[in-house]
């Protein structure tokens, strides 16, 4: 891989990926930008305890452009875009747009391929492994600015997830803060932990998922599994089978069997709705342990915490949708129509030939 920083005309850096180390990147931004102003904020909320930001430069954000004037396709002669030259492997930039910025942190658009009709799915092996590369990379290079406390690599993919762009991508947020959802992960170690003298929660999941009927797949590296409680209908966890609390901890041996293993997972993805059904909307998600302090965590340390990406769809069957009403959006209580033992039998049923 190399990899080569640069920066777009209006200040913000832009980092290219490649394959092949003899790419030379000297393209030059040429649109007439102006610096990106952000109103960025973040705020606590005194009775939830969690953070909320506030953003409202992202109303004025790129909202569905025609393929022809897709920002993140590479520039072709006077068509200009967010990524200079006139093509790429994998680039990372910063969002132009941002719901977290300065003092309250740094989002990143990750573009997976320069075809602007392809998939994650579609990627060869050798460029899915050049993008997990990347995000490790920006993990180590976000974890050591003095306002991040936690590095979140993700894909929204489908316009029903709320996708404005269509092009191949994904985000990286750089939270001031440990997430909600991590901070419930972590609370729950600490009370396993103290109650059974020791034992690691997520090793404990883990043994119990391996020893159920929800594995969906499982090689020398990964497990993938429907969880006990999955929260939506098509919902898949992936563990490194050795536990690591981020992805600066995956050993060579994990890194190369990644792409095969998830590559599957996102073809089944696609044909859990049969032939025929437009591609199935999904967010993938990396959880990865927070950089900062654990003191409020007795007990816990950074070891502990276990990588995992969490995969899901909210199509619940053909044609229709898992909204998010009054329980879930309301009071958190999900209430999940598919039961996880028969999600995980129907992404067996798909796997690829």
């Amino acid at each position: 891989m190399k990899k080569t920083s640069t920066r777009l005309a209006d200040g913000r850096e832009l980092i290219y990926y490649d394959l092949r180390d003899d790419r030379v990147r000297d393209a030059v931004d040429r649109r007439p930008l102006e610096r990106t102003v952000t109103t960025s904020e973040v705020r606590r909320d005194p009775l939830l305890g969690d953070s909320v930001a506030i953003a409202s430069h992202r109303q004025g954000r790129t909202y569905h452009p025609p393929a022809d004037e897709c920002p993140l396709c590479a520039s072709q002669g006077e068509r200009l875009s967010e990524i200079p030259d006139s093509s790429y492997d994998v680039v990372v930039f910063e969002n132009r747009f941002p719901s977290l910025a300065g003092d309250s942190g740094r989002c990143e658009v990750v573009c997976f391929t320069s075809d602007h009709n392809a998939a994650f799915a579609d990627l060869t092996e050798e460029q899915a492994r050049l993008v997990l590369e990347a995000w490790t990379d920006r993990t180590s290079e976000l974890s050591h600015l003095p306002s991040v406390e936690q590095v979140f690599c993700f894909e929204n993919r489908g316009a029903e997830i709320g996708v404005t762009l269509g092009h191949p991508h994904g985000q990286i947020y750089a939270y001031p803060f440990t997430t909600p959802r991590t901070a419930l992960m972590l609370s729950r170690l600490a009370q396993h932990k103290e109650a059974t003298g020791g034992e690691n929660l997520f090793d404990a999941v883990l043994e119990r998922e391996l020893a159920d009927e929800r594995v969906v797949l499982a090689s020398e590296h990964w497990v993938a599994f429907v969880p006990y409680a999955a929260h939506w209908p098509y919902e898949v966890h992936l563990y490194p089978r050795r536990r690591v609390p981020d992805l600066l901890g995956l050993d060579e041996e994990a890194r190369s069997e990644f792409p095969q293993v998830y590559l599957e997972l996102l073809k089944r993805f696609d044909r859990i709705f049969g032939e025929g059904e437009p591609p199935t909307p999904y967010i993938a998600a990396w959880h990865q342990a927070p950089f900062g302090a654990l003191e409020e965590f007795d007990g816990v340390v950074r070891d502990d915490f276990a990588l995992h990406l969490e995969l899901f769809t909210i199509r619940r069957t053909s044609g229709k949708l898992k909204f998010l009403a009054g329980s879930e959006s309301g009071m958190s209580v999900f209430i999940n129509d598919v039961p996880p033992e028969r999600a995980a039998e129907r992404l067996r049923e798909v796997a690829s030939s």
